[in-house]
């Protein structure tokens, strides 16, 4: 199974945080076969919002969840 990971972000209630303000409109940078892609794209998004504090991006290992025991 490819390692998939899942960028995404928005604005967050608390900058120390992952409490989104308003899910419904998260931006979905995409989904990556690879860390070092989703890292890539990751710094990208969170680039073009590094003046503003309360929006925050991630990456999330979606092969974790979708297999938690391997």
């Amino acid at each position: 199974m490819s390692k998939l990971h899942l960028v995404f972000g928005g604005r967050v209630t608390d900058p120390q945080t992952l409490e989104f303000q308003d899910p419904s409109k998260l931006d979905v940078v995409g989904i990556f076969p690879d860390y070092a892609t989703a890292e890539k794209a990751w710094r990208a998004a969170a680039q073009k919002t590094v003046d503003d504090a309360e929006m925050r991006y991630v990456v999330v290992h979606l092969h974790r969840m979708l297999e938690p025991d391997a």
